[in-house]
């Protein structure tokens, strides 16, 4: 079947390619890159351009977030932890370039481990099959004392861990994060859903205290949160829990009257997900400041993004 009229295109309206606005010019182009170039030559090269650019203004908010002495909070799941970043987040507080973190349950899980073993992460699918997948003696028995003695002393999880790992005699306590954090004097809440963590399946874990002390972190991570104006929040790594706990902070804060309208959030991942996409980058930052979405591995993306912080500074 032949086309009766085909379309013409002989009148379409044009105008001039040098008076149309464009998204991109030579301006924003990307630069090669040269043998012994250092970081700052390297993040110079990288083109002004969607996450290139993301990368360059998160660093710019951090750093002027630190430079004015604003809130800045990371959120993160246990997977840092486990890729190997402990050492980059103990620097950084050191630095005083992150005022709080906020971690699930398996972050108090893997980062004990490190510091009593040297050593983290079962091999699930190797264990599975027998039943003795996270029944190792000695994670449950530490971690559940220190939430039971939390409970009883209406301290925080975080931090009540923390104190135990830095006072114990664990030869690796040097790389643990909430142990580093207590001799820093930097806040760790624990943000924990029942029957997630392999130590609420041994002897000595209590359902009521793994609730009050980590209620007790909730209500110390809304005051952080209180205080997040001008500030920086980061979700590294947490698809759920962690973006979930930040949305009711927030929404309490603010019914409670604080102002909290204008701050950066920063969603980190190696994939998209839906919660953090909504309740870290979109939601919170409707009444002021930006919420960015960096995606990619852990291990390589918050070092990158770091090196780009300290050229900022």
């Amino acid at each position: 079947m032949s086309c009766p009229n085909p379309f013409s295109f002989k009148n379409l309206n044009t105008y001039s390619l040098f008076d149309r606005p464009s998204k991109v010019s030579v301006n924003d182009l990307a630069r090669p890159i040269r043998k012994g170039g250092t970081i700052r030559d390297f993040l110079k090269s990288l083109s002004n351009q969607l996450a290139a650019k993301d990368l360059k203004e998160v660093a710019s908010s951090w750093a002027k977030a630190i430079k004015e002495k604003k809130t800045i909070i990371m959120a993160m799941g246990a997977h840092v932890i486990k890729v190997g970043l402990t050492p980059v987040l103990i620097d950084l507080m050191e630095r005083g370039h992150i005022s709080a973190f906020a971690i699930n349950g398996a972050g108090i899980i893997h980062d004990a481990e490190l510091a009593m073993a040297g050593k983290t992460s079962e091999d699930v699918a190797a264990v599975l099959g027998e039943g003795k997948f996270g029944a190792a003696k000695e994670t449950g028995e530490f971690l559940n004392r220190a939430i039971n003695m939390a409970a009883r002393e209406s301290t925080g999880l975080g931090e009540t861990v923390g104190r135990l790992l830095f006072e114990g005699d664990f030869p690796f306590k040097n790389y643990s994060l909430l142990a580093q954090a207590y001799r820093n004097k930097i806040p760790v809440t624990v943000h924990v859903a029942i029957g997630t963590d392999i130590i609420h399946i041994h002897p000595d874990a209590d359902g009521a205290s793994v609730g009050r002390a980590s209620y007790y972190d909730f209500q110390c991570f809304c005051s952080l949160v209180s205080r997040l104006q001008d500030g920086v929040y980061f979700n590294i790594g947490s698809a759920v829990i962690l973006p979930e706990v930040f949305l009711k902070a927030l929404t309490a804060v603010r019914n409670l009257g604080h102002n909290v309208t204008r701050f950066t959030t920063v969603n980190l991942d190696f994939i998209r997900q839906y919660r953090p996409l909504t309740n870290v980058v979109a939601r919170p930052t409707l009444e002021g400041g930006k919420g960015y979405n960096l995606t990619g591995h852990h291990e390589i993306m918050l070092p990158l993004l770091i090196a780009a912080l300290f050229e900022e500074l």
